[in-house]
């Protein structure tokens, strides 16, 4: 007969093993100011495309969101030094990125980039001063494109520059810009062609997360192949919106 400690040891131990499994945490860092991929709602909570989209791959992996909110400029070296898990903040895929930290397949293709100024500026300003969001694609475009940059913490300091006069154009990703211009009165408008820059959005992950990335990136498959990847694009850009 087995005494009472080996029956509570026996008792502890079935219970442990019928219980499930404590899902993986994973902190999912983002910008939170770059609407409509990721923003601070009036609750202040992270809120978006990008949300939706982060808390329907943890779904489908097996995994836990826990959601942190970064500024742009240090987002790559916080991932770097384990402040979070991933970075899903509108962040294009680019060789140069690629050589410090690794991504999944993109979750949303090549979008493109578009130039913004005062009414009536006409395109001469794409020559002149430009304003993007320092370490962006963006900011890269203008600087070896022969026009002055001058980079900025935040897209929202982009626009204001415009608006009071400190630079000629911004140039950021066309989704974000186009509600600004179309709710500007008149104030700004799109000059020049559109530009299409990187290899797409991707999730940002630390070299040795290998088995993060398998997860993500199967989950990211499965939601293209059904579908609910590019309906969940238009809901959030529209319908022409660049879908896979």
């Amino acid at each position: 007969m087995k005494s009472i400690p080996s029956l509570l040891a026996a008792t502890v131990l079935t219970a442990a093993l019928a219980a499930p499994a404590m899902a993986q945490t994973v902190r999912m860092g983002t910008e939170g100011a770059y609407p409509p991929y990721n923003f601070v709602n009036d609750a202040g909570e992270v809120d978006g495309f990008e949300r939706e989209l982060g808390d329907m791959l943890c779904q489908i992996a097996g995994l836990e969101c826990a959601w942190v909110t970064n500024e742009w400029d240090s987002i790559i070296p916080n991932l770097v030094s384990g402040n979070y898990d991933v970075i899903i903040a509108g962040m294009s895929i680019t060789d140069e990125r690629d050589e410090v930290i690794d991504f999944t397949q993109p979750y949303f293709p090549p979008d493109p980039s578009a130039y913004a100024a005062l009414a009536g500026a006409g395109e001469d300003v794409l020559a002149g001063v430009v304003a993007a969001q320092a370490n962006t694609i963006q900011a890269a475009h203008v600087a070896s494109s022969g026009a002055t940059l001058v980079e900025f913490a935040s897209p929202d300091e982009t626009v204001a520059a415009v608006r009071n006069g400190e630079v000629d154009a911004v140039i950021a990703d066309k989704a974000y810009l186009v509600p600004i211009v179309e709710q500007s009165g008149g104030e700004l408008e799109f000059v020049g062609e559109d530009v299409v820059l990187g290899d797409g959005i991707g999730v940002g992950l630390r070299e040795s997360d290998g088995e993060l990335k398998q997860k993500l990136d199967a989950a990211i498959t499965q939601l293209k192949e059904d579908g609910t990847l590019n309906t969940l694009i238009r809901k959030w850009f529209g319908d022409e919106a660049q879908t896979f």
